[in-house]
């Protein structure tokens, strides 16, 4: 296995961890009444392959297995330019869904992370792969760039996921608390 930068060409598998990372609960919500799982899909690939969002390929790696093929995916980035990474979201979603928020809206919405943590945004291992240590080795790799950065790697999980806080607890990371987001309370865990 290795472990490498994601490229352009990566955008849609980095949009399908995305969506797995944020369920089919808040796929559907995201997509309304007037719009459909796949244009949400199409959002996350858009801003994936972009430079300048936080769910960008530059921000994203991606684990290739002996034949090259992709078998997993993190999006990680410091939590102290979520604000400036996330405008492109927001104002992709304007465009895509309607919403109408403005700059001073979107500034108002609360980070699911902090300034002083390196944020680990999205872990997908591809369902054909998953027990063989992937996840914990894009962790790892995470961690890297954390330390480089000088701050703890920090994650929220949902709490009813305890497959995903199993892989966590089992990798080291320390529960800090709960933060809302999307409209539920999540786990705040960091690895020092």
């Amino acid at each position: 296995m290795t472990i490498t930068t994601a490229t352009p060409d990566d955008a849609s598998l980095i949009a399908d961890a995305i969506i797995a990372a944020i369920g089919p609960e808040l796929t559907d919500h995201l997509a309304g009444d007037h719009n459909t799982p796949q244009d949400v899909h199409d959002l996350f690939a858009r801003l994936a392959a972009r430079t300048d969002s936080q769910y960008s390929y530059l921000n994203s790696r991606v684990a290739r297995n002996d034949e090259g093929n992709p078998i997993g995916v993190c999006v990680s980035y410091d939590g102290a330019d979520l604000k400036r990474l996330r405008r492109p979201f927001f104002a992709e979603a304007n465009k895509t869904f309607g919403w109408g928020m403005t700059p001073e809206e979107i500034e108002a919405v609360p980070g699911e992370t902090e300034p002083d943590e390196f944020y680990l945004d999205t872990l997908m291992t591809l369902p054909e792969y998953r027990g063989q240590g992937i996840g914990e080795a894009l962790i790892r790799d995470a961690k890297l760039k954390a330390d480089a950065a000088g701050k703890p790697l920090g994650l929220l999980c949902d709490i009813d996921n305890d497959r995903a806080r199993r892989l966590y607890d089992r990798v080291g990371f320390i529960d800090r608390g709960q933060r809302p987001f999307a409209g539920h309370d999540m786990n705040h865990l960091q690895l020092c």
